[in-house]
């Protein structure tokens, strides 16, 4: 996701998900939206949360990271919007992916029914 209002939609009206070190919301788009049938994702992290320009960036490339690797387990349609926390640049990157595997894998409607 680029579009500031697909983030803002995300974050307004998507399903929140807790994952300590980052929060996730999960939103389903409509089918009349654009975008496609592939998960979209924003990765965002404040200064206040996370701190200056090199751990800003660590931490969104981790959790880009994450997202990429496993984007095909997630339900497709949906808008991802990411948001770190101070504690993602201190936890192990196999603890972080674990979490968001069990967190968004445990919320999506496929694991549910399947």
């Amino acid at each position: 996701m680029r579009r500031q209002a697909d983030i803002r939609a995300a974050r307004e009206q998507g399903q929140r998900l807790d994952c300590r070190a980052f929060t996730v919301w999960r939103r389903d788009r409509k089918p009349d939206e654009a975008g496609g049938t592939s998960g979209r994702a924003a990765v965002v992290a404040s200064i206040a949360a996370v701190g200056g320009a090199v751990r800003r960036n660590r931490a969104k490339r981790r959790l880009r990271e994450i997202f990429r690797r496993h984007q095909n387990a997630l339900p497709p349609g949906c808008d991802w919007l990411i948001v770190a926390r101070a504690a993602v640049n201190r936890r192990a990157f196999a603890d972080l992916e674990k979490t968001f595997v069990a967190t968004c894998g445990r919320n999506s409607p496929t694991a549910a029914n399947g």
